[in-house]
């Protein structure tokens, strides 16, 4: 089994390359995983810096003592896979980024489509953000990932078809398509932008403006698959034709 991560926010060793981990994450690893000496973990920040360090000791039950000699970067990977994913209802939002974040998704970019029945204003929004945003660094954690996904603002659609018009592939999934989304010509470089409609599809005149835009519609499969997966599943589409996966 591979090495639980924790996330921290420097990699300032003391002498001998003594490192304390504490707070929260020093709490998850003594009193929820047990760690003990001589066992491996991996710190990162989770925007590519990270370090393979062991167990030296544990103090109280939140300081885990760690032997951390060297730090590396994980560069970005080619091509970047953004989803921009329309609002579900309910928890089906953090499914949805869990999943994502798990499969290896670049960036996930909120959508206010005009067919979603949730809607993100005020404190509400805010919190809901929040909870996207804490759910890809988890889901990060656990799928033992050093880059997490970045979870942007809510976009409107007009930014949506912007974020598309600066993509080196940008599509939408829609039944409309005539081409599965599994035969497309990917580029093995810069960027990738897809788009998920709410359950109630895109709009008319939003896939008249991502077209507009440069993206085309593509069939994910013969089953109608929920907003809150459709984006995993066609991630995972992408990322094993583009050779991130192989």
């Amino acid at each position: 089994m591979t090495a639980p991560v924790f996330v921290v926010e420097h990699f300032d060793a003391g002498g001998g390359g003594r490192y304390v981990l504490d707070g929260p994450e020093g709490r998850h690893a003594v009193s929820v995983k047990r760690l003990r000496a001589g066992e491996d973990v991996v710190l990162t920040d989770g925007a590519g810096r990270w370090a393979d360090c062991v167990v030296l000791d544990t103090e109280g039950k939140d300081r885990l003592i760690l032997q951390l000699d060297s730090v590396s970067e994980e560069p970005a990977e080619q091509p970047r896979v953004t989803v921009v994913q329309a609002l579900p209802k309910g928890d089906r939002g953090e499914l949805a980024v869990e999943t994502m974040t798990e499969v290896g998704v670049d960036a996930i970019v909120p959508w206010a489509a005009a067919r979603c029945i949730t809607q993100w204003k005020g404190d509400r929004g805010v919190k809901a953000l929040g909870k996207w945003r804490a759910t890809a660094r988890e889901a990060g954690k656990q799928s033992r990932r050093v880059r997490f996904p970045e979870v942007a603002e809510a976009a409107t659609t007009k930014k949506v078809a912007a974020l598309l018009a600066g993509a080196d592939f940008a599509a939408v999934l829609h039944e409309s398509g005539d081409e599965p989304l599994a035969t497309a010509e990917l580029p093995s470089t810069g960027d990738i932008v897809l788009v998920v409609g709410p359950e109630g599809g895109v709009a008319p005149e939003e896939l008249a403006l991502f077209e507009e835009a440069g993206a085309q519609a593509y069939r994910l499969g013969r089953s109608v698959l929920r907003t809150s997966t459709a984006g995993t599943a066609a991630a995972a589409v992408l990322l094993a034709r583009t050779g991130r996966w192989s």
